[in-house]
């Protein structure tokens, strides 16, 4: 699929991998409608778009609002006269035992993860089908194939997607509309501001697993799975080698997740007290595409 010319809507752009798909897609001579719940954030996105050659549009939604999307996606197609591509991005998590962290978090994990990317593929397939060639990315995670401990909301979210994504696939390919391409891309752990801005129930502060990629790399694989079409693709080299060893061997990945999770993502020396983190509303530092924790 050629993306110059082409307009796509990005969900959560603000920041981190949506933000960096953004820039990728503008790079490349596509129109970007930039969508999160910090319209300030999308201010700096629409001009980072501009400076990157490709001209962008930002619409604030909440994806939890079924409404707001169908407005992003009849922003996009009124504004640029058309919509070919959606990138379902946005998402939030918690880390904490099952136990521990209360239900209002999860279920607002779920809301965001999975119902978010609903309301997006609800709200972009009608114009996605009218387009001679389209794409629909769900952005999803190498847990969504390989589980890992207190984050359990966001790894059930991460595989629902992946599941959504089959589902979407099977049902365009029943109605005669196999043209719209619908693929999951499976991130490692990447450098973004997800984990400083997640919600918190562990007492400790959290770090990402190693190794840790930059956020550009992710969209660099969203640009492919746009160009190329496939149904699922992992990005970084060692979210290749978990999936796999996920798919073959279960059990062991399983202890094996468990364990670099206790030793990798806690740090015992930094104390915190619980946290709703950016659950239910907007983290108040501006938007950014890279984490800091490549450096720390």
């Amino acid at each position: 699929m050629r993306i110059n010319g082409t307009v796509a809507v990005v969900t959560g752009a603000s920041g981190g991998i949506g933000r960096a798909t953004a820039h990728a897609l503008a790079e490349r001579g596509c129109q970007v409608v930039a969508t999160s719940r910090r319209a300030e954030s999308l201010d700096d996105v629409v001009r980072e778009c501009g400076e990157r050659g490709g001209e962008a549009l930002a619409v604030p939604a909440d994806v939890t609002d079924a409404d707001a999307l169908d407005a992003v996606a009849r922003a996009a197609d009124e504004h640029f006269g058309a919509l070919d591509i959606w990138v379902n991005n946005a998402a939030v998590t918690a880390f904490g035992p099952i136990q521990d962290v209360p239900l209002d978090v999860q279920r607002r994990v779920l809301e965001v993860n999975i119902f978010g990317y609903l309301h997006g593929a609800r709200a972009a397939l009608p114009y996605l089908r009218e387009r001679p060639q389209a794409a629909l990315v769900n952005v999803s995670s190498v847990v969504g194939v390989a589980t890992q401990p207190y984050a359990g909301a966001y790894v059930m979210s991460k595989f629902a997607n992946r599941a959504l994504s089959g589902v979407l696939r099977q049902e365009l390919r029943l109605q005669n509309a196999g043209h719209v391409k619908v693929c999951s891309v499976l991130p490692a752990a990447i450098d973004t501001p997800l984990f400083a801005q997640a919600a918190n129930f562990t007492r400790h502060r959290v770090t990402p697993l190693k190794p840790v990629y930059r956020p550009q790399r992710v969209a660099r694989s969203i640009v492919r799975a746009i160009q190329v079409p496939r149904g699922e693709l992992v990005s970084g080299t060692a979210g290749h080698s978990l999936a796999l060893m996920a798919r073959l061997l279960r059990m062991p990945t399983e202890r094996l997740m468990a364990v670099m999770v206790r030793r990798q993502h806690f740090s015992e020396a930094d104390a915190t007290e619980p946290s709703r983190g950016n659950l239910f509303e907007p983290a108040p530092e501006p938007g950014s595409v890279d984490g800091g924790w490549r450096s720390s």
